[in-house]
């Protein structure tokens, strides 16, 4: 990567480099490819990445363990009319997986159960109580999404009272299995090669795989002979709600996966997205941010601070005024969920200042809610630039704990081998997120573990830190065509970072504080040309000081985000400012 601009320490420390080498100002025409070339996509492949469909990118199924496994399973319970429960998690991936199959096996003549466990009475993943009622209930299969890689002890219960259970997961796994009919998960260790290179694939996505391979297994019987067979790509749009919700990479098949499904939801063909679509006032079709910052935060908010089956219940709703009813409901918690949020975040970060120079920042309170400490600890860790973990106390005097790390690190590994050393009752997760259980006085134990197991990983990403940029702009650069072209590259999220950019030099104009603690401003470019510019959050920041007191005449590189603003109505655009230097 080369240097960009000369600039090796920005005014939030950091060097910038051009993602690519070559020449930073292409032209529009070429812009999309090479915003592909320089995240990873081979030039022989570009065709197939310009425009990602399904069938370009979908795995046969089987190439998964125990996937045919499952599929029969499954295939055996809807020809013979068995009672079938979905067991999901409470988060929007856990909502999307159980919708799916549910919608799906209802096509298929078949009426689900479902089961969701409360996040703050139950905790995450089956408990054996809970599969056995659903056994007693008249169950004789369960399925459990988004969860149950370590369930050891649930599904051995399950399997003693006689239910069987097909997993449907993308935690991380130990060497060691737990007992169930089957255990479909990419990162399995002992998964071949093809399905370990679907390791990003979020749980809605495996979802869809095994309803593949449900189909095609009762088109294998015979089953469709009469009766008409069920399309799955109108469930697409579930799948990209949860793949960007669950912060899964976007490269290949999950980038289909999210550009077809944006097209599915534009349609509003789910009756509880579009009650959802409604209620969080969007009046355009959803692009992939609105997933994870509209759409996944109210879903999700019924299992932080409300009924943890509303979201479910919202995404297989079939009557447009109960969805619209749930939908409400939701939007409301959700901003009760951001009022315990700003209090909770406030108080962690004042923790973490005191950690901010160790590997892993941990930071834990009796009195936090356990359903914001999850997004508590990516606030911390966009913060800080290390992994951070935020944990609530509970009342038996355990602790619950979600953490969130940087690129390079896998907190869920680590998470995994604090639990196989018996630092903890419970835990897991992937790379990126882990969650876990606490033994009362096992923080500092914790701590200590962490920051040695992992001082080497952060150390060396944070050496790697660099702010990568794709093109380089004059002022008058910044228009909405701009945007045009940038958003063909998309969609953009985890692991397809969107396009960073530098224009200038530019003189900052009427810099000022707005909203909650927004600096904006205009940009002046020595073309005579001006933008406007928003730095997020910065005000209190090195980078929104600087931006503050800038003198009218001094010349700034600035970097960041090339965005439409729709503010009014709009369809100008505007830099969403992430770093700055001096030209």
């Amino acid at each position: 990567m080369g240097r960009a601009l000369h600039v090796e320490r920005s005014v939030t420390g950091q060097p910038w480099r051009w993602r690519r080498q070559g020449e930073p100002g292409v032209g529009m025409d070429t812009l999309v490819d090479e915003l592909l070339l320089s995240r990873g996509v081979a030039r022989e492949d570009l065709a197939r990445h310009r425009d990602p469909r399904i069938r370009d990118f979908l795995p046969d199924p089987s190439c998964f363990q125990d996937m045919d496994k499952g599929a029969r399973r499954l295939a055996d319970a809807i020809e013979t009319g068995e009672r079938i429960a979905i067991f999901g998690d409470y988060d929007v991936d856990g909502a999307t997986s159980a919708a799916l199959l549910v919608l799906l096996l209802r096509r298929l003549g078949a009426e689900p159960t479902t089961y969701i466990p409360d996040r703050l009475m139950e905790g995450y993943g089956p408990s054996g109580k809970a599969l056995c009622e659903l056994k007693s209930g008249g169950a004789s299969l369960a399925v459990c999404v988004d969860c149950g890689a370590q369930a050891f002890e649930a599904l051995d219960e399950a399997n003693t009272a006689g239910l069987d259970v097909v997993v449907v997961d993308h935690h991380q796994c130990a060497s060691l299995l737990p007992v169930a009919h089957a255990l479909i998960n990419p990162n399995r260790l002992d998964e071949g090669e093809d399905g370990t290179a679907h390791g990003h694939l979020a749980a809605v996505g495996m979802a869809f795989l095994l309803g593949v391979a449900v189909v095609r297994e009762l088109r294998r019987r015979g089953f469709f002979a009469a009766r008409e067979e069920p399309g799955l790509l109108d469930l697409l749009d579930l799948v990209a709600l949860g793949t960007v919700a669950d912060v899964a990479r976007l490269k290949t098949l999950n980038r289909a996966f999210v550009t077809q499904g944006l097209k599915v939801m534009a349609g509003r063909q789910n009756v509880g997205l579009a009650a959802l679509i409604e209620a969080s006032r969007l009046t355009r079709d959803p692009v992939c941010r609105d997933l994870g910052f509209a759409l996944g935060p109210r879903i999700n908010a019924g299992g932080r601070v409300g009924k943890s089956d509303l979201g479910v219940r919202l995404l297989i709703a079939t009557d447009p005024e109960e969805a619209r009813a749930i939908a409400a409901e939701l939007n409301r918690l959700n901003e009760e969920r951001r009022a315990i949020e700003t209090v909770v975040t406030e108080q962690a970060l004042a923790q973490a200042e005191q950690q901010s120079e160790l590997p892993v920042i941990i930071v834990m309170s009796g009195g936090w809610h356990q359903g914001v400490i999850g997004i508590v600890a990516g606030r911390i860790k966009e913060r800080f630039g290390r992994p951070a973990i935020v944990i609530a106390g509970c009342e038996d005097g355990t602790s619950k704990g979600s953490g969130r790390s940087i690129s390079g690190v896998d907190l869920g590994a680590a998470v995994l081998a604090a639990k196989d050393s018996g630092l903890l009752i419970a835990g897991g997760g992937h790379s990126m997120a882990a969650g876990l259980t606490l033994p009362a006085g096992g923080l500092e134990p914790l701590r200590a573990f962490l920051n040695q197991r992992l001082a080497a990983d952060v150390e060396t990403s944070r050496g790697d830190r660099a702010l990568l940029l794709d093109a380089l702009l004059t002022a008058g650069g910044v228009a909405a065509a701009l945007c045009d072209a940038l958003d063909a590259g998309g969609p953009y999220g985890a692991g397809w970072p969107s396009p960073k950019v530098a224009a200038g030099p530019a003189r900052l104009l009427k810099p000022t504080i707005v909203g909650n603690g927004h600096v904006r401003g205009l940009a002046c470019g020595d073309d005579g040309k001006s933008f406007k510019w928003i730095a997020f959050r910065s005000a209190a920041s090195e980078l929104g000081q600087a931006l503050l007191s800038s003198p009218p005449d001094r010349r700034w590189w600035l970097a960041g985000t090339i965005k439409r603003d729709e503010w009014n109505g709009g369809n100008a655009a505007e830099m969403h400012l992430e770093d700055a230097a001096l030209a």
